[in-house]
Order: C-alpha cells, then sequence, then structure tokens
C-alpha cells in the first residue's frame, strides 16, 4: 500500500522546517481548538505551553493601570504564540487573547526548549520570527501615537485578511475599541468611513473586506512596514529551507 501523504502544517514555521525536524516534533505537538475570547496567557503568568496558531489571530495585550488595554502585537499562522520562551523566559509580557477563532498545534514549554537545543532550522526560524514581532511591536506603538483611528482601523484589518483566509472577519465593536485602545463610539465612526468608501461592510460583529487594494491605500504606511518584514523573513526561509 502506497504511503499516506501527510498534509503540510498551516502554521508556516512548521512547514518550514525539513521534513525530519518536523517529524521530530509532531509526537509533541498537540492540536487545540482556539475560541474567540479565550485566555491563552495573563500578563506575568507562567508558559506552560507555546501555541504555533493555524488559522486563528490572537492579540496581545497591554494593560494600563486606569483599565484602558491596547493591542501592542499581533500572532497569525506566520508565528508562534509564547515567543519569550525562545529567549529563555517562561513569564508571560503580554495578555495574550484569542480575537479569531480556529485552532493551533500546542507544545509543552520544556519539549521546545529541548528542541531548542539541538540548534535546528527551528531555532533559527523563531530567532528571525521574533525580531518580526519586535518590529511589529514598535511599529504599532509609533502608529498609535501619529496615526489617525481611520488608518489605525485600517491597518488592523490588513493585518488580520492577511492571516484568516478569507474576507470575513469577526468581531464586536466592543472587541475592537479594546484592541484599538480607544472608545466603541469612535470605532463606529472610523468603520463608518471605511464603509462609506467602499472598503468594507460592516454589520451585527461581522466586518467583510471589499476592497483589498483601496484599503492599502486607504490606510498609513505602519501596514505596510510590518507587511515588508514578514516578506523578508518568508524569503530567508525560501532560501536556508531545502
Amino acid at each position: 500500500m502506497p504511503k499516506a501523504v501527510r498534509p503540510p502544517p498551516q502554521n508556516k514555521i512548521l512547514a518550514a522546517l525539513p521534513g525530519k525536524e518536523y517529524d521530530r516534533l509532531l509526537p509533541h505537538l498537540t492540536l487545540v481548538s482556539l475560541q474567540s475570547g479565550d485566555t491563552l496567557y495573563e500578563t506575568k503568568d507562567r508558559i506552560k505551553y507555546v501555541y504555533f496558531v493555524n488559522r486563528a489571530v490572537v492579540s496581545l495585550v497591554t494593560h494600563i493601570e486606569d483599565g484602558t488595554s491596547v493591542e501592542v502585537g499581533l500572532v497569525g499562522n506566520e508565528g508562534m504564540v509564547g515567543l519569550s520562551v525562545v529567549m529563555g523566559d517562561d513569564v508571560s509580557q503580554t495578555h495574550a487573547i484569542v480575537q479569531m477563532a480556529d485552532g493551533a498545534l500546542r507544545m509543552e514549554t520544556g519539549k521546545l526548549w529541548a528542541e531548542l537545543k539541538r540548534g535546528g532550522q527551528l531555532q533559527s526560524l523563531l530567532l528571525r520570527y521574533s525580531l518580526v514581532l519586535l518590529k511589529q511591536v514598535s511599529q504599532t506603538a509609533a502608529c498609535n501615537r501619529n496615526h489617525n483611528l481611520g488608518e489605525r482601523l485600517a491597518r488592523w484589518l490588513l493585518l488580520c485578511h492577511d492571516r484568516v483566509g478569507g474576507d470575513e472577519i469577526r468581531l464586536t465593536q466592543e472587541f475592537l475599541a479594546q484592541m484599538l485602545g480607544t472608545r466603541r463610539s469612535r470605532v463606529s465612526e472610523a468603520a463608518i468611513i471605511l464603509q462609506t468608501a467602499g472598503l468594507i461592510h460592516y454589520s451585527r460583529g461581522i466586518i467583510t473586506i471589499l476592497e483589498r487594494e483601496g484599503l492599502e491605500e486607504f490606510t498609513c504606511e505602519c501596514y505596510q512596514v510590518v507587511r515588508a518584514e514578514l516578506d523578508r523573513l518568508h524569503s530567508k526561509r525560501n532560501r536556508t529551507n531545502p
């Protein structure tokens, strides 16, 4: 009987691994379902598991003492949640909350550390991804300070659209407001601007991307800066992985 062909991983880091390295990891990877609103770690939690995300989207959120919150980073199928483990720290620096439901491959932190000690491709890929995420976090801080809410909302929608594999993004105004660090009424105003321009349709917690190119033209330069870093990471993977 011919050997069954295993479908490639949806997570781009795992998909970039040499076959033998991925096969070695496979017994330690558990497929888990991630539901919208699930908390993977609170700030200062011990990281018992890392998550190689499939089509879910996970927000990295910072909470301020006055009760406000703002998203500082976003992880989809390009990366891994729990990245501080790669640097030797198993304490979460942010609140990791599932923004859009799907699944992930979960791995015990100890198993990941053991694999990193081998010095294989996984270590190299995760270190390079760390730089990409750092760039995203720093660019998000600059964007929140210097660009208007409409531009920021467009940037955020594009980042989600890159990761979910479809044109529909299911999110409430309350969640959007928390991610963007503003009031629900202001999110509604920004969404109306994008909808009036024919770029999105927004109804009952569902945002549909209608005009991708127009949304890219509307947003600030921050989206392209982050996207360019991801593209550069992917091109490096293609050059180094046989």
